[in-house]
């Protein structure tokens, strides 16, 4: 027993080190998704064709959103290295790099919601009830048009953000991101209801709600990096030029397009495979809704365990010692995995009280009761494979991780479903 434990058990002091470097990340990522979640249901007590349109329309988003993240992942390998070698000029020019990606993002998404909105939107509403399907559109619809404005300062920030993360500033998108939720939250509560005065906005409010906290995000952190400007030299005369050197952009898009493929197919394989879903009506589409954002919140443990093995193996790689990487990783898919299963039990258990904070209908309710429940059954399964995932893609198996999100995703889920 004592052997098991030493190989598969850590310390004190390791944990203490799990948590030093896990907690800024989870606390971030936890208040996000709690207040993602309290927005989530503030919508949700405007019914089903709310819960549904917007629901529809932010998995459209997300496709952006993960091409954006996709997009930046390759310049950001050349920013971390040209940071460990103090080459400003170089950190300069995968900013601009990015900067090129979030442009012809964003040109693209914008090209393709302002003249197909009703067409992809419409690949959701599979519904008998015409009434539902045309409540649903409306509010989907209403929801997009203004969530279109908030595209671009979403782009701009992610390139920012993460070149920061890249340069071992990891404080200041933390304090941005906090930011952006509560404001999102606090004017949430006054559009959607109309609160203090305010017009009662339904879905609208949240969107402009969500717009606004971009914003605020974007420029809470342009003032900082002024403000911090002996800080990050790097970001001084970056818009002198837009010129990059011809060798660096070959070489960013030759190591970068796989990560960008992986971002988007993963993204689009998802969005499809909530599509197939939606076939079997809206109350589906409203439920799936309802169990991603309660899922969200229990997904915080899985996710930290992921963030710990990227940064803590990642590191003893890095320095040569194999042995100590190989103990760490076996001692953290532990970890994760006893996590998991405690988190699980909590899930399974409350998967019926959640559904009921919702204003919807009892079979809404109950079908996503129903998917909590099976999700809680399934996590110590899933932090075993999120594990294996971030072990694999921290040792540089890229062409492994692709297999596991994309391939896996539109060649075996997508059929099943």
């Amino acid at each position: 027993m004592n052997t098991l434990r030493q190989k598969y058990i850590g310390d004190k002091q390791f944990y203490k080190t799990v948590l030093r470097i896990v907690l800024p990340i989870a606390v971030q990522t936890g208040i996000t998704n709690l207040v993602n979640f309290l927005d989530n249901l503030m919508v949700g007590q405007l019914g089903t064709a709310a819960i549904s349109g917007v629901a529809i329309t932010n998995q459209l988003i997300f496709c952006y959103n993960l091409a954006i993240f996709g997009g930046v992942a390759g310049a950001g390998i050349f920013t971390a290295q040209f940071y460990g070698a103090q080459d400003h000029e170089g950190i300069r020019n995968t900013i601009r790099f990015k900067f090129y990606v979030a442009l012809v993002a964003f040109s693209a998404a914008l090209v393709l919601f302002l003249t197909c909105s009703d067409s992809l939107l419409n690949l959701f509403l599979n519904d008998t009830d015409t009434a539902s399907i045309n409540a649903t559109l409306a509010e989907g619809k209403g929801y997009l048009n203004i969530m279109i404005f908030g595209l671009l300062p979403f782009a701009f920030m992610q390139t920012l953000t993460s070149t920061l993360r890249e340069c071992r500033e990891t404080v200041l998108p933390m304090k941005s991101g906090i930011l952006a939720v509560l404001v999102n939250l606090c004017l949430n509560y006054v559009l959607i209801f109309g609160h203090f005065g305010a017009p009662a906005m339904g879905v609208r409010g949240a969107a402009l709600a969500t717009v606004i906290s971009r914003y605020a995000e974007f420029l809470f952190i342009v003032i900082a990096i002024r403000l911090k400007r002996d800080k990050f030299p790097f970001f001084s005369g970056l818009l002198r030029t837009m010129r990059i050197p011809k060798n660096l952009v070959v070489r960013i898009i030759r190591k970068g397009t796989p990560l960008l493929c992986n971002e988007l197919l993963w993204s689009v394989g998802m969005t499809m495979l909530v599509q197939s879903y939606s076939l079997r009506g809206l109350t589906v589409i409203g439920a799936f809704n309802i169990s991603n954002n309660v899922m969200n919140l229990f997904m915080l443990v899985m996710m930290a365990g992921g963030n710990a093995i990227s940064i803590m193996v990642g590191q003893l790689l890095g320095a040569g010692k194999e042995k100590e990487a190989v103990d760490t990783d076996r001692k953290l898919i532990v970890f994760s995995i006893l996590l998991s299963i405690g988190v699980g039990i909590i899930l399974f258990a409350g998967a019926g009280i959640f559904p009921k904070l919702y204003n919807t209908e009892e079979e809404v309710r109950q079908t996503a009761a129903g998917f909590l429940r099976i999700m809680a059954l399934v996590m110590p399964l899933d932090a075993v494979m999120n594990a294996c995932y971030f072990t694999l893609r921290c040792g540089g198996k890229t062409i492994i991780t692709f297999v596991f999100d994309s391939v896996f995703v539109i060649v075996v889920m997508l059929p099943i479903a």
